[in-house]
């Protein structure tokens, strides 16, 4: 072998370890070491090669779909393979692919595949995609989806796949909860992938899972439907039996890169996360005559889209301390336009990414935003590799350490005592769902940390003691001093929801803070007394939060914080906890601007404390639809319409429930 041909094994080599790394970290450990516009190039780089040499290596991603299942959920094997598609970024690519054939073009959605099977008229069996061959057994689960219907009309045997999703508006009203930065979910996929396999369906069921059907499989049974030998027959068909179908349109050569133009549009206005979208022949016996070939099938391609991208240059990297210990890099570049938007700073997630891209300052990157969305560097041009690591936490100054966590590395304070953990802490107690306490931004609260002014929550409420020394730092004065004090003394009447959510316990947001609250009669005591048991049995409090609450309040030292904190403090009944639940049982979504209210949070809000529930879409629950403009024709009132629920203005709905 020449030496030309042995640096392309060796290329393909570390191509292949890089892309399964990779894979592995995404599919299998919900974490990411490279974004994924670097995979899908390095990707492409290897297909090339292989068609260049006509070897192909065993463990290829190439041959691969998906990584082995891991879980304690049973496995079933698939009847047939699931393949993956190939793909294009290029729309004349899909024209010369569907030729003078039909087409039907639909959202490629990010979440996670699910094989339903029917047996007269129900749900028998849910099975994710798993590895493409094996898969995981999710029926419970999948019974408790928001718009899964658990049985339809046709008698026969039914099997159809489509995608698990979470939508956006979901997936941060679940992170909004989490208070610890690192504890919070990457994005919609991760989420909604930890949420179709939990092994306890009640959670499964607290996260509001959508599922969108995209293909039938198989129909057997005595009447077996005319289709027309067509896809989108068979979809429509799918909508009859009551199942939510893929948004889509039929295309064809002359109108693909019209149609592919207005999917680019509504982007922005998708709730759903999705990365590109999906072409299959409308022609059914076609389609099956072509066959697959080791990977794909041939009736079938994804398009995924080109992403807009910037060149810009790196300035510094931020090093953020959270309360978890991990030391967090962010680049900061000069400014850029993306998707009609200004960035300047994109989080790196881990240490593993940093050197994967060899970034240094001064250096050439470029930006792209990863679906249209989240700023992301996609290419380091230049790889001085310059960066090196603080050797001290940038909070604490003690020693920091690099560990390896799932394959990736992570830098790290270990100091306990670390005023990082502390300054977060007391952060969120000030927030203004907690105690409300303006003045006090986290950087004059780190200077007040330093200098031993603040040691606890309590000495919050004893600022005054250090009048003069306050007043002498930099960006304070007698005003903002005295403006600081009154917002303090105000925080001391508090309700006591808001009291319990400003303690930092583990993902109890505010929400689940009212909901323990009314469980317990507002009574502190019985509060701090609370037992797992009872716990779990409030409505949307699942066991990972009954486990977090208990143990938070059983730690001695979290008690005489508490304690502290009630010699400082007056608990004061809400109006609206103790008033008429007047809401109690229904179910609201909220969608558009608001007038009477200071934003949708407030709104939500005050729903909530009158025993209403706020979800993120229309699904059948739904009881009413909240919108100003309810004449409008967005995706959410045409749902509302199309399930009969009533689309309501703000004033409507305060005239109906004051």
């Amino acid at each position: 072998m020449n030496k030309e041909n042995q640096e392309v094994m060796y290329r393909m080599k570390e191509l292949a370890k890089t892309l399964n790394q990779a894979s592995k970290a995404y599919y299998q450990d919900a974490s990411e070491i490279m974004s994924n516009f670097e995979y899908d190039k390095l990707y492409d780089e290897l297909v090339e090669l292989e068609k260049k040499t006509g070897i192909t290596l065993s463990n290829s991603p190439t041959q691969k779909v998906g990584y082995e299942v891991l879980s304690e959920l049973p496995k079933e094997a698939h009847a047939t393979r699931m393949l993956s598609l190939d793909k294009t970024k290029e729309v004349t690519e899909l024209q010369e692919w569907l030729g003078a054939k039909e087409g039907v073009l639909s959202w490629k959605l990010d979440g996670l595949t699910i094989v339903l099977t029917y047996t007269q008229g129900k749900l028998a069996k849910a099975v994710t995609r798993g590895n493409g061959e094996v898969g995981e057994v999710i029926t419970n689960n999948a019974k408790v989806f928001c718009n899964i219907p658990l049985e339809i009309p046709y008698m026969g045997e039914l099997v159809l796949r489509g995608e698990a999703v979470i939508t956006y508006s979901e997936f941060e009203r679940i992170n909004e909860e989490i208070l610890d930065a690192e504890a919070k979910y990457k994005n919609p996929r991760n989420l909604c992938s930890g949420s179709v396999r939990q092994l306890n369906n009640k959670i499964t069921a607290q996260r509001n899972v959508h599922f969108f059907a995209f293909s039938l499989v198989s129909c057997q049974g005595e009447v077996i439907p005319d289709f027309k030998n067509s896809r989108e027959q068979q979809m429509l068909w799918l909508e009859e039996q009551g199942f939510d179908v893929v948004e889509r349109k039929k295309v064809n050569r002359d109108n693909i890169a019209e149609i592919v133009t207005w999917f680019n549009q509504q982007i922005e206005k998708n709730d759903f996360p999705s990365d590109g979208l999906v072409l299959i022949l409308d022609d059914i016996a076609y389609g099956q005559s072509l066959g697959t070939t080791s990977k794909f099938p041939r009736d079938s391609i994804a398009f995924k889209w080109q992403d807009e991208t910037a060149e810009t240059k790196l300035l510094e990297i931020e090093w953020s301390a959270s309360r978890t210990g991990l030391i967090n890099p962010v680049a900061i570049f000069e400014p850029v336009e993306l998707e009609g938007t200004t960035v300047s700073r994109a989080s790196l997630h881990n240490i593993s990414i940093m050197e994967g891209m060899e970034l240094g300052i001064g250096d050439t990157i470029t930006i792209y935003k990863a679906n249209m969305i989240i700023p992301q560097i996609a290419e380091n041009l230049t790889r001085s590799g310059n960066i090196k690591y603080p050797s001290n936490c940038p909070v604490c100054n003690e020693k920091t350490i690099i560990k390896q966590e799932n394959d990736v590395k992570v830098l790290m304070c270990d100091n306990p005592q670390c005023s990082a953990k502390q300054i977060k802490s007391f952060v969120h107690f000030m927030s203004r769902d907690a105690m409300n306490m303006e003045g006090l931004s986290e950087a004059t609260i780190e200077k007040m940390v330093g200098r031993g002014f603040i040691r606890s929550l309590a000495d919050l409420f004893h600022l005054d003691r250090y009048r003069e020394e306050i007043i002498s730092m930099e960006g304070f004065g007698e005003r903002s001093f005295e403006k600081m004090l009154a917002s303090i003394e105000k925080a001391r009447k508090v309700n006591l929801p808001q009291f319990i959510y400003s303690l930092g316990i583990a993902n109890v947001g505010l929400s689940n803070a009212k909901l323990i609250c009314k469980a317990y009669h507002n009574d502190l005591d019985a509060i701090m007394k609370a037992d797992y048991d009872t716990l779990v049995e409030i409505d949307r409090i699942g066991p990972v939060i009954a486990k977090a609450f208990q143990k938070f309040m059983q730690d001695e030292e979290k008690k005489k914080m508490i304690e502290d904190l009630r010699k400082e403090i007056e608990f004061q009944i809400d109006t609206e906890e103790v008033g008429e639940q007047s809401m109690e049982s229904l179910q609201f979504v909220i969608t558009g601007s608001v007038e009477q209210f200071a934003n949708r949070k407030e709104l939500k809000e005050h729903i909530e404390a009158r025993g209403g529930k706020v979800t993120g879409s229309v699904t059948s629950k739904t009881n009413y639809l909240i919108n100003n403009d309810n004449l409008s024709n967005s995706t959410k009132n045409k749902k509302a319409k199309e399930l009969g629920i009533s689309i309501i203005t703000e004033q409507e709905f305060l005239n109906m429930f004051g």
